[in-house]
């Protein structure tokens, strides 16, 4: 039986390469995120007649909705069990806020807010 050595080498170094990928992404920190507060039912457009933006997030949040953070036109659902972090949210209902977590997809692992 012969070997190819040249494709084995071949996908020996891709192989390398896509690890290497891996290991860098996983290894990045939290990405910040600016935005305004909202929740994950309405997004960027309250739906809740007569009702400021943030009664209406904090009315459908108690109501199951997640939290969500409105940069220019998208929205990204806020996830987490950090119960500062969630205090925070409410606290910032409606409000420009910087949310540091991981994105994964439109969704954001949430690790910290703070006001902006």
């Amino acid at each position: 039986m012969r070997i190819d050595h040249s494709k084995f080498t071949l996908s020996l170094t891709g192989l390398l390469l896509a690890s290497a990928l891996v290991a860098v992404a996983f290894a990045a920190g939290p990405s910040t995120f600016t935005g305004t507060v909202s929740d994950a039912m309405c997004g960027a457009a309250h739906m809740e007649p007569g009702v400021t933006p943030a009664d209406c997030t904090r009315t459908c949040v108690s109501k199951g909705a997640k939290y969500a953070l409105v940069v220019g036109d998208k929205v990204y659902t806020l996830d987490g069990e950090n119960k500062a972090a969630l205090d925070e949210l409410n606290k910032l209902a409606g409000q420009k806020a910087e949310v540091k977590g991981k994105a994964n997809g439109d969704t954001i692992e949430v690790s910290s807010v703070t006001a902006k």
